[in-house]
């Protein structure tokens, strides 16, 4: 009797302390889109990055970019935790935000190609900064489209895909 009472007690006490805010457990569904997290999106507009979830929160962070990719890391009911490709973010309102996938050059420079392969003719240069819709990722490479050009660059060049991520054919 007292050992299962013991059983139930901790039992009882895991499931309480594993009750937290959601932006503080890491988890693979979002609690309010029930959309996984983390999960990358783009700004649809200027935004302010707010210290918590609500108008009445501190702004410390304006994103300005237009169509910059961001990572969703946690949700509150209209608000969306945010990171960007620096690790700065904070709360946004889940207006601001648009579910278009973009990516951002992080190597100072990289080749985009016709095909997903370094032997592949050359397409353009896209330089560090600049922002591109993305549109399929194979292993190593996604192709993307940015100022016109459209083009296959090496994952590891950008950022706003997982490692991992690989477009269903």
């Amino acid at each position: 009797m007292i050992s299962s009472m013991r059983i139930l007690a901790a039992v009882l006490l895991i499931c309480v302390a594993g009750a937290t805010p959601a932006d503080t457990v890491p988890t693979t569904i979002g609690p309010v889109t029930h959309m996984p997290l983390p999960r990358f999106v783009s700004l649809k507009t200027e935004a302010n990055a707010r210290r918590g979830p609500g108008l009445d929160h501190r702004v410390d962070w304006i994103f300005k970019r237009r169509h910059m990719p961001l990572q969703v890391v946690a949700e509150f009911d209209n608000w969306r935790k945010v990171v960007d490709a620096d690790g700065t973010g904070g709360w946004v309102h889940y207006t601001l935000l648009r579910g278009a996938r973009t990516v951002v050059v992080r190597a100072p420079e990289t080749m985009m190609h016709e095909l997903a392969s370094d032997n592949s003719l050359p397409v353009a240069v896209a330089r560090q900064g600049v922002i591109g819709d993305l549109e399929a990722c194979k292993a190593l490479w996604c192709q993307i489209e940015a100022d016109g050009y459209e083009g296959w660059v090496r994952k590891a060049d950008i950022w706003g895909v997982e490692d991992t991520e690989i477009s269903p054919d």
